[in-house]
C-alpha cells in the first residue's frame, strides 16, 4: 500500500505493511526525501492545524519520540517541520500517521500547493461570519419586538419566537462549526481551550431557548447566540488573515528555490530539470536575461549581474571566472556556465529563510502567552458555571431550569466577546485609517510593537533613495559628449546605462555597439574607438572616487576621458522626517549594504548620525540583536531580500511598496509613495491605537468583574446577559470609533 503525500492532505492510513515490515514508498515522496549527512534523511513536512505554541510543543515531543527520528523542528510560522531521521523510510510512515492521530495531517512541503489550506479555511471563515451575521440582523429585527414590552399576546410570541429559531438553529449549526470542531478536537485529546465555553454557551443558549419555545416560555436567548457566534468569528478570521500575512514571507523565499534549470550533459547536450533533482557539480547554462537557479561559480563566460535581490543595491556586479552566484540573481549580460557549489540548507537563500525564521519565532512569546491566558480561562468560566448551577440546585433549592438558565448566564457573560474585540476593533479601525494614507498594516501586532518603538533604522537604497539612478549634472556636460555617450548607452540594459539614455533621450543610437559584459560599451569610428564603461576598461588606472555616487567613464578617439557620476536621489522629505523623528525622542540609524562613501553623504544629507555601511544580511541581524539586547525597540525600515532578515528580526518593520514583493511580505507594514511621511503616520497612529486598546481592555475587564458576580448571584437572566454582553461590545468598538476623529 503506498502513501502519496506530494500534493494535497493527505488521510494517512495505517499501510498494511506498518506492522509487519517496511511499507512500500509512493514515488512521490522520493524527490522530497533528501540525505542529510551523518547517516541521517532530511524531509520536510507542512503540518496543518498549528495555531499556537502548544500545538508546536506537542508536535516536537510526540514526533521526537517515534524510533527512529533524530530531531523534529516545527516553525510555528511557516508550519514547516524539519524531520531528521535514521534507518529506513519506513520512520516517515510512522511520523505522519503520528500526526494524523494527534490531529496535526501533513503533506510534503512543496511550494506549488502553499496557501491553498489557508485560503481555503479563510473562506469557509468568511462564509460562517456572513451566515451568522445576516441571522443575526433578522433575529435581532423580531426580538426588537419581543423586548418593546407591548402585550403582543402568547400566540404572537410564541410565532415570533418559532421564527427566530428556525433563522438561528440552522445559522448555530453552521457557523459554529470552527469552534465546536475545536472543542470536540480539544477535549477528544484530554485538554480543554477557549472553544470549549464557548461551544458550550452557544449551545446551551440556544438549546435552553428551543426548549423555552416549545414549552411557550416568555424569554429566549436565539439572538445572544448568534450575536456572539458572529463577533467571535470575526475575532477569529481577523487573526487567520495576520497570521496568513506573517508566513507568506518565509514561503515566498522557500518558493524562489523551486524552478527549473538548464544543465548541460558530458556531450555536450542540454536537458531542464527541477532544481530538487539538480547535484553539486553539475553544469548549468544560464542564458542572458535568466534568473539563476542556484548557488555556484562561475566555470565559462563574462557577463554582468543583478544582485539586488540579494544586496538590495541597483548597481550591476560584474562576473567572471570563478566568482560565486546566489539563486534569485539575474543575469543581465551574455550567457554564462556555472557549476553547482551548494544545495538545500547550504544556499545563501536558504540562510536567508533560516534568519528569518528564527527571528519570526521570537515572536512566539505573544502566542504562548496567549495560550497559557485560555488554559487558565476555560477551568475558570467552567468552574464558575458549574459552581453556580449546584449552588442554586443545593444550597438554595432552585429548580433546576432556573439554575440551568443562571449558568447559562454565567457562560454567556463571561464570553471573551469584548475581551475579543478590544484588540481587533482598534486594529480595523486604525488600519482603516493608515490605508487611506496609503500604508497597510500586515501584522497583527504591529500596532502593539510600532507603540513601544524607541529606534528607527533604515536601509539605504530604496528607502531613504528612490532606488533609481540619475545623471549628476547632466547640463554641465557637454551636450555632444552628452549625446556620444546616450549613443552608445542606448545598446545597454544596464541602469546606469539607462540614466544616460534618460539625460539626452533625442540622441540617436550608434551603430555596432559592442557590449562587453562586465567592462561596457564600445564603438568603432572613422576617429577611433569609443568606449563607456567603467573605469579600467576606460584606461583609468587611478582608484579615487572622492565624489561619492556611481560612475561611468568616457573614452573617446582623441585619448579624452569624461567621468559619469550618478545618484540615487533621496525621498524628498526625508530630511524633514528624519528632523521630526529626532525631534520627537526616536534615534535614528542607517544599515546599508552600500559602499561607506555613499552611506554617508546620504547620512550628512539628511542629518543622521550614526550609519553602518558595507553590511551582509547576517550583519544587519546581528546589529538589531545587539540593539535588542541593549533594551533597544527598533523599527527597521528597508526593502530588498537582504533586508528580509533584518525586518523579521527587528522589534517592528516597514518596507515602501516599491520594495521587491518578498521584502514586502516579511515587513509588518508597507507604504505606498515616494516620500517617508508614512513613517511618521504609523508611529503616530500606533500610539493612538495602543491607548485605545488599553482603554478597551480596561472596559472589558470591569465589565467582567462587575457582571459576573452579579450572574453568579442570580440577579442577571441569560437575556440580560445577552443585552450586557452585546452592549460591552459595543462600548469597546464605540471607544475604538474615537480613533477616527
Amino acid at each position: 500500500m503506498a502513501l502519496s503525500i506530494a500534493g494535497g492532505m493527505n488521510d494517512v492510513a495505517e499501510p498494511a505493511e506498518y506492522a509487519t515490515g517496511e511499507p512500500e514508498l509512493d514515488v512521490d515522496l522520493k524527490p522530497y526525501v533528501k540525505p542529510a549527512g551523518d547517516g541521517l534523511t532530511l524531509l520536510y513536512l507542512m503540518v496543518e492545524n498549528v495555531h499556537c505554541g502548544g500545538c508546536l510543543r506537542k508536535i516536537e515531543r510526540e514526533i521526537g519520540a517515534v524510533p527512529g527520528v533524530e530531531r523534529a523542528r516545527l516553525n510555528l510560522t511557516t508550519r514547516r517541520l524539519a524531520l531528521h531521521w535514521s534507518g529506513g523510510d519506513a520512520v516517515a510512515y510512522k511520523v505522519l500517521a503520528k500526526l494524523r492521530e494527534l490531529g496535526y495531517p501533513a503533506r510534503a512541503f512543496d511550494p506549488e500547493v502553499l496557501g491553498s489550506a489557508d485560503a481555503k479555511a479563510e473562506r469557509s471563515l468568511l462564509r460562517a461570519m456572513s451566515v451568522a451575521g445576516f441571522a443575526a440582523a433578522n433575529v435581532m429585527l423580531l426580538s426588537v419586538s419581543v423586548w418593546a414590552g407591548i402585550d403582543m399576546g402568547e400566540a404572537t410570541r410564541s410565532l415570533l419566537h418559532w421564527f427566530s429559531a428556525l433563522i438561528v438553529l440552522p445559522a448555530v449549526v453552521y457557523a459554529g462549526r470552527p469552534f465546536f470542531a475545536s472543542a470536540i478536537d480539544a477535549l477528544t485529546n484530554r485538554r480543554t481551550n477557549m472553544d470549549v465555553p464557548i461551544s458550550l454557551a452557544i449551545i446551551l443558549a440556544s438549546g435552553m431557548s428551543l426548549f423555552e419555545t416549545i414549552r411557550g416560555g416568555e424569554h429566549v436567548y436565539f439572538e445572544s447566540a448568534v450575536m456572539l457566534l458572529f463577533f467571535l468569528l470575526l475575532g477569529r478570521y481577523l487573526d487567520r488573515r495576520a497570521r496568513g500575512k506573517a508566513r507568506h514571507a518565509a514561503e515566498s523565499l522557500l518558493s524562489l528555490d523551486q524552478s527549473v534549470i538548464t544543465v548541460i550533459q558530458s556531450d555536450g547536450r542540454t536537458s531542464s530539470i527541477p532544481v530538487t533533482q539538480s547535484a553539486i557539480g553539475m553544469r548549468v547554462l544560464v542564458a542572458a536575461g535568466q534568473r539563476i537557479g542556484v548557488d555556484g561559480k562561475v566555470v565559462n563566460g563574462q557577463s554582468e549581474a543583478d544582485t539586488s535581490l540579494i544586496t538590495g543595491e541597483s548597481e550591476p556586479v560584474p562576473l567572471t571566472r570563478n566568482d560565486r552566484v546566489f539563486a534569485g540573481t539575474l543575469n543581465m549580460g551574455a550567457p554564462i556556465e556555472v557549476e553547482i557549489t551548494a544545495l538545500g540548507d547550504d544556499t545563501l537563500l536558504a540562510e536567508i529563510v533560516r534568519m528569518m525564521e528564527v527571528a519570526e519565532q521570537r515572536r512566539g512569546r505573544y502566542v504562548v502567552l496567549a495560550d497559557r491566558i485560555a488554559g487558565w480561562y476555560a477551568p475558570v468560566v467552567h468552574g464558575l458555571a458549574l459552581a453556580t448551577f449546584l449552588g442554586w440546585t443545593l444550597l438554595f433549592d432552585a429548580a433546576w431550569q432556573t439554575a440551568l438558565l443562571y449558568a447559562v448566564s454565567v457562560l454567556i457573560i463571561t464570553c471573551p466577546c469584548a475581551l475579543g474585540l478590544a484588540v481587533p476593533v482598534v486594529q480595523v479601525i486604525a488600519s482603516g485609517q493608515l490605508l487611506r494614507g496609503g500604508i497597510l498594516l500586515k501584522s497583527a501586532t504591529a500596532l502593539e510593537r510600532l507603540a513601544e518603538i524607541d529606534m528607527v533604522v533604515f536601509d539605504k537604497t530604496g528607502t531613504l533613495t528612490e532606488g533609481r539612478p540619475t545623471l549628476r549634472g547632466g547640463t554641465t556636460i557637454s551636450p555632444s559628449d552628452l549625446h556620444l555617450a546616450a549613443s552608445l548607452a542606448k545598446a545597454s540594459r544596464h541602469p546606469l546605462a539607462k540614466a544616460v539614455v534618460a539625460a539626452a533621450p533625442l540622441a540617436h543610437a550608434a551603430d555596432g555597439v559592442e557590449e562587453v559584459p562586465g567592462m561596457g560599451l564600445r564603438c568603432s569610428t572613422e576617429r577611433g574607438e569609443v568606449r563607456l564603461g567603467n573605469r579600467r576598461w576606460c584606461g583609468i588606472d587611478v582608484e579615487d572616487n572622492e565624489l561619492g555616487g556611481s560612475e561611468l567613464w568616457l573614452a573617446k578617439p582623441d585619448g579624452n576621458t569624461l567621468r559619469f557620476v550618478f545618484d540615487d536621489k533621496i525621498r524628498g522629505d526625508a530630511a524633514r522626517v528624519s528632523g521630526d523623528l529626532q525631534k520627537k525622542g526616536y534615534s535614528l540609524s542607517i544599515l546599508s549594504g552600500d559602499r561607506p562613501v555613499a552611506v554617508e553623504t546620504v547620512a550628512h544629507s539628511i542629518g543622521i548620525g550614526r550609519w553602518l555601511a558595507a553590511c551582509t544580511p547576517s550583519d544587519k541581524v546581528a546589529r538589531l540583536e545587539q540593539l535588542s539586547k541593549d533594551g533597544r525597540h527598533v523599527l527597521m525600515v528597508g526593502d530588498g531580500l537582504n533586508d528580509a532578515a533584518a525586518l523579521a528580526a527587528a522589534h517592528v518593520s516597514l518596507s515602501p511598496a516599491s520594495a521587491i514583493d518578498i521584502s514586502q511580505a516579511a515587513a509588518d507594514a508597507v507604504f505606498q509613495g515616494r516620500h517617508l511621511g508614512p513613517v511618521e503616520d504609523v508611529l503616530q497612529t500606533a500610539k493612538l491605537a495602543s491607548s485605545k486598546v488599553k482603554q478597551n481592555l480596561a472596559l472589558a475587564l470591569g465589565y467582567n468583574a462587575l457582571t459576573i458576580p452579579l450572574a453568579v448571584l442570580g440577579l442577571v437572566t441569560p437575556l440580560v446577559a445577552a443585552i450586557c454582553m452585546s452592549a460591552s461590545s459595543l462600548i469597546v468598538v464605540g471607544n475604538a470609533l474615537r480613533l477616527e476623529r
